[in-house]
């Protein structure tokens, strides 16, 4: 699904902007590494509430991580 990769993308950067590893985001997620992992690449959904927590963490819409947007935030 292009929307995944999508998704998987803009986390990476967003991760690698706040210089977080995969370890400290899944323990944000309150799952392993290797889950955060297959989210990031798309190999599994998540929850709402996930994606809701890390638009906060990240401070940005659901709809920009989501590749539905390309503004961060809403204006």
């Amino acid at each position: 699904m292009e929307q995944l990769v999508e998704f998987g993308k803009r986390l990476k950067a967003l991760r690698r902007e706040r210089k977080q590893t995969q370890r400290s985001m899944g323990e944000l997620l309150g799952c392993t590494a290797s889950n955060y992992q297959k989210i990031a690449y798309g190999q599994i959904n998540i929850p709402i509430s996930s994606l809701m927590i890390l638009a906060d963490y990240f401070e940005v819409t659901t709809d920009y991580l989501l590749g539905r947007s390309d503004r961060r935030r809403e204006e």
